[in-house]
C-alpha cells in the first residue's frame, strides 16, 4: 500500500502544478515584469523550502482532520487522493474548475468516516469556515488593495509592487495550499513533519505539473472571471496572498484558487461591478459548492465498498 500511495502522491504533486500552477502564473503573467521562467523558479522555490520552516496545514490533513494511523491511514488517504482526483477531472473536463484542496478534504474526511477512523469536527468545521472565508477575504483585500496598487501604479511603481505580491502569494500558496502534497508523501511514507528531501521532490514533481499547465496560464481565471489588467492582477495577488497567510497561520487548509478568484473578483469591483464575468462566476461558485460534498460521499462510498470486501 506505502508504495502504491507513494506513486499515486507522485501523480497528485503533477496535477497540483498543473491545476494550482497555472492560476498562480497565470494570474502573475498580466503584468510583463514578471517572466515565465523567473515566476516559475520563485513558486517552486518556495514550494521547496516553505514547508521546511512552517508546516501547520500539512499536519492538518495528516493528524487534524483525521488520525491516519499505519496501514489504515494510508488506506484512507489512498481514497481520498482517487475521489479528489476523479472529482476535479470531471467537473474540470465539463467547463466547471474547481478546488483540489476542497476535494481533497472532502475525500480524507469521508474515507476516514467510512473506515472508522477518528474524524474530528471541530477541525473539519474549521477548514470549513476558512474555505468560505478565504475568497470573501481575498476580495475585500483585493478592494483596498486596488487603491494602493493604483497609486502606485501611477508612480510607476507597479513592477516593483508587482514582484512584491507575486512573492508574498507564493509564500502563502507554499505555506497552505501546497502542503497537501506533501501530507499525502508524509501518510505514504510514514514520516514525520517535513523532511527536506521529500520537499524537494514535491517541488520538483509540482515543478513538471506547472511546465504542462503554463501555455494554458492565460486561459485560467484572470481571463474567466474578468478581462484583468495589470492593476486586478496586482491587487488579486496582494488580496489573495494576504488572506490565504492568515488561514495558514491557523493552520486551516484553504484552495488558492479560491483567493485568487475572489481577490480578481474584489479588484474588478473596484473599478466597477460591470468589469466582472458574473456568469462566469456563478459557474465557478456552483462548482466549488458541489465539490466538497460530491468528494464526502464518494469518498465515504469507496471506503464502504473497501471494508465490506475485507481489502
Amino acid at each position: 500500500m506505502s508504495a502504491g500511495l507513494a506513486v499515486l502522491a507522485g501523480i497528485f504533486a503533477i496535477v497540483s502544478g498543473i491545476n494550482d500552477g497555472g492560476a498562480l502564473l497565470g494570474t502573475g503573467l498580466k503584468v510583463c515584469s514578471v517572466r515565465p521562467g523567473a515566476a516559475l523558479l520563485v513558486l517552486v522555490g518556495a514550494v521547496a523550502t516553505v514547508p521546511l520552516v512552517t508546516s501547520q496545514v500539512a499536519a492538518t490533513f495528516t493528524t487534524r482532520l483525521a488520525a491516519l494511523p499505519g496501514p489504515s491511514g494510508q488506506l484512507a488517504m489512498t481514497v481520498a487522493v482517487v475521489c479528489a482526483l476523479a472529482v476535479v477531472w470531471t467537473l474540470s473536463s465539463r467547463g466547471w474548475p474547481t478546488s483540489l484542496t476542497l476535494a481533497i478534504v472532502g475525500g480524507l474526511t469521508g474515507a476516514a468516516v467510512g473506515l472508522d477512523l477518528p474524524v474530528s469536527p471541530n477541525a473539519v468545521l474549521l477548514v470549513l469556515v476558512a474555505g468560505v472565508a478565504a475568497p470573501i477575504a481575498g476580495s475585500a483585500m483585493a478592494v483596498a488593495a486596488s487603491r494602493l496598487v493604483a497609486v502606485l501604479g501611477r508612480a510607476h511603481m507597479l513592477p516593483r509592487l508587482h514582484w512584491g505580491a507575486f512573492a508574498l502569494q507564493c509564500l502563502a500558496y507554499a505555506a497552505n495550499d501546497g502542503q497537501k502534497m506533501l501530507a499525502v508523501f508524509i501518510v505514504a511514507l510514514g514520516v514525520t513533519g517535513a523532511p527536506p528531501l521529500i520537499c524537494l521532490l514535491t517541488a520538483a514533481l509540482f515543478a513538471i505539473g506547472a511546465i504542462y499547465g503554463l501555455p494554458r496560464a492565460g486561459r485560467t481565471l484572470s481571463r474567466e472571471l474578468l478581462a484583468a489588467r495589470p492593476l486586478h492582477a496586482v491587487a488579486a495577488e496582494l488580496g489573495s496572498g494576504l488572506s490565504v497567510i492568515g488561514c495558514a497561520a491557523a493552520g486551516a487548509p484553504v484552495s488558492m484558487t479560491q483567493a485568487i478568484a475572489g481577490g480578481l473578483i474584489g479588484a474588478g469591483m473596484a473599478d466597477s461591478v460591470r468589469r466582472v464575468r458574473w456568469a462566469a462566476t456563478v459557474k465557478i461558485l456552483l462548482a466549488w459548492t458541489v465539490t466538497l460534498p460530491v468528494s464526502v460521499v464518494l469518498a465515504l462510498a469507496a471506503a464502504l465498498i473497501i471494508k465490506g470486501v475485507g481489502v
